[in-house]
């Protein structure tokens, strides 16, 4: 585990609002031998979560070396079997999404150089610009995408977007039809559904956009409308068929965002995933007029 360390010291603290408080021979975790008496200030006050502080003034410090006792000002180990996933796609400077549609164009705004001419000697900033249609990487089709008086992004309510239990429904290598029966062992009532059909495998190839692509069928999206899902999203190039004897309908997109579910499409990752037990969140940033826009998904896995 390495060296840990913890700070005793005396503190004097006056409150903006009046009164003060006084401890001596307080000890404390800190993240190093060197800390200041700024940042073990910082650190107490963050530990017994004080508010309305004017003023720390430390004395008496000495540094220990001492096994950490658990506070809060210092970072704790991860809880056991906690982890975060990733399950968005990288969004890079002339991707594909989709075949012949626009790929994103990231430049510099502001240079480093250039910025140093507005700011004091030795501060700079990058600022970058994206031109991209909203339809890039893995993201959110709000029910404004599909329907003209439906939400759009800064519509959706965040019960639909963030900390969602989520069920990951596999599909065997080969099927490429997901229909009500293939859904019919999975609760799904009040989750993020997520359709694991391993097509990510193939994004930013031709083969991601064949007409063998993995779908989900409009019954099955009416099944997951009338069981309440809460969300529902695909590992595939789209959660309709879009092979050309689907003659362009879009039965799932209609089935789903006409009943406000929202959808997210082209996630990756889905394997690491166990078949439940973790929270999923797909949330875009709140942009009127706008149906669709790219989000980093995630799922947290609890032990």
């Amino acid at each position: 585990m390495g060296e840990q360390w913890r700070a005793q010291f005396d503190a004097e603290v006056s409150f903006a609002n009046g009164g003060g408080l006084r401890t001596e021979g307080f000890r404390l975790d800190i993240p190093g031998q060197d800390i200041s008496d700024e940042d073990l200030a910082a650190l107490f006050v963050r530990h017994l979560g004080l508010l309305m502080v004017a003023e720390v003034q430390i004395s008496a410090k000495t540094i220990i070396e001492e096994p950490h006792k658990g506070g809060r000002g210092v970072a704790a180990e991860p809880r056991a079997g906690r982890r975060l996933v990733e399950l968005s796609h990288v969004i890079r400077d002339g991707m594909s999404t989709l075949p012949d549609w626009p790929a994103p164009r990231i430049t510099d705004w502001l240079t480093r150089e250039a910025s140093r001419e507005r700011y004091a000697p030795g501060v700079e900033f990058h600022v970058s610009r994206i031109d991209m249609i909203a339809n890039t990487g893995t993201y959110l089709d709000a029910p404004a995408h599909r329907w003209a008086d439906g939400p759009d992004l800064s519509g959706v309510p965040l019960d639909r977007l963030a900390d969602l239990p989520g069920v990951v429904v596999r599909v065997p290598a080969g099927v490429r039809v997901v229909d009500r029966l293939m859904l019919a062992p999975y609760e799904v009532s009040g989750r993020a559904v997520l359709l694991h059909t391993g097509w990510d495998v193939h994004f930013g190839t031709e083969q991601y956009a064949a007409p063998e692509a993995p779908y989900l069928t409009g019954d099955a999206a009416q099944a997951l409308v009338d069981a309440g899902a809460a969300l529902v999203g695909i590992d595939s190039i789209n959660i309709d068929d879009m092979s050309p004897a689907a003659g362009g309908l879009r039965p799932a997109h209609s089935a789903l965002l006409a009943a406000d579910i929202p959808i997210v499409e082209h996630l990756t990752g889905l394997d690491a995933l166990p078949p439940t037990g973790f929270r999923f969140t797909a949330a875009p940033p709140m942009v009127a007029g706008m149906g669709t826009f790219p989000v980093r998904a995630f799922a947290v896995v609890n032990p």
